[in-house]
């Protein structure tokens, strides 16, 4: 499992970004708030990677 902090996060739209530590941001969608730390996996979506499985830490 990956370790990031949420970069940034929209809590009207349920989306933002964490800030990976091992590679580029990745999209998330869950309830998150910045500069969370957090675990997760990843999945290539559409647009580029995104986390499942995520655990705010």
């Amino acid at each position: 499992m990956k370790q990031g902090t949420v970069k940034w996060f929209n809590d009207s739209k349920g989306f933002g970004f964490i800030a990976s530590e091992d590679s580029n941001d990745v999209f998330v969608h869950h309830s998150l708030t910045e500069g969370d730390i957090v675990s997760f996996d990843t999945e290539e979506g559409p647009k580029g990677p995104k986390a499942i499985n995520v655990v705010k830490l």
